[in-house]
């Protein structure tokens, strides 16, 4: 079963972001590009450091320490030196404009 937690509005991510959260005991990076919020483990699986400190792509995140990027919707890792995907988390989005609320679902 799906544990939705509200993390903020719609207007508290700019584009091209990605915040840390701690939800349910699990460190999750909230991640908002021009396809919308996405949702994924804080945690490079190469590196062991925070994605949320990477740099946010149309389809990915890209580890700051050693470059790999992974893929939003899988999970998967894109470049190397990643071979492991990351966990992708589900996101909900409810209400309308600015104000909708943004949820994630562990």
């Amino acid at each position: 079963m799906t544990t939705w937690t509200p993390v903020g509005k719609v207007n508290d991510f700019a584009i091209g972001t990605a915040k840390a959260f701690e939800l349910e005991g699990e460190a999750v990076c909230l991640i908002r590009n021009s396809n919308g919020f996405h949702a994924v483990a804080d945690a490079c699986t190469h590196g062991a450091v925070s994605l949320s400190e990477g740099t946010v792509t149309d389809e990915g995140i890209e580890c700051f320490l050693h470059g790999s990027e992974f893929n939003l919707e899988t999970g998967e890792p894109k470049t190397p030196p990643a071979t492991t995907a990351i966990e992708v988390f589900k996101v909900q989005v409810e209400g309308d404009g600015d104000n909708a609320v943004v949820s994630v679902g562990i």
